[in-house]
């Protein structure tokens, strides 16, 4: 099993920044996708951002390409999300997912998920 565990959501203004953090633990796979996933009430839980174990690849989706940032730290454990010019449309219920099938933007293809943090960004 894996768990995965977000921090770092809060409220900011539009413009502002916020840095998401995924502690992941317990089992450790070779190869991997973790990413963030976001869902609002009103949208289904899209894919945002995902980077491949080992730090090879990363992919964006358009919305928040160029603003956001996702990246890991060097033992693998942890995955950050640096989110800067954040707009209000970014507002939601962000996740930590991993899977183990090397696919990026599909949420059912997603074996593992966080709990879920919210990221509040007002106008």
């Amino acid at each position: 099993q894996v768990q995965l565990v977000e921090s770092g959501g809060g409220s900011v203004q539009a413009g502002g920044s916020l840095r998401l953090s995924c502690a992941a633990s317990g089992r450790t796979f070779s190869t991997y996708i973790i990413s963030w996933f976001r869902q609002t009430p009103e949208k289904e839980r899209e894919f945002v951002a995902g980077i491949s174990g080992g730090r090879v690849e990363t992919l964006y989706s358009d919305s928040v390409k160029g603003r956001f940032a996702i990246s890991m730290d060097n033992t693998g454990n942890t995955m950050y999300l640096q989110m800067n010019s954040l707009k209000p449309e970014d507002s939601g219920t962000y996740y930590c997912a991993l899977n183990r099938r090397i696919v990026w933007t599909i949420r059912d293809d997603y074996e593992y998920w966080g709990q879920g943090i919210e990221v509040t960004v007002s106008s």
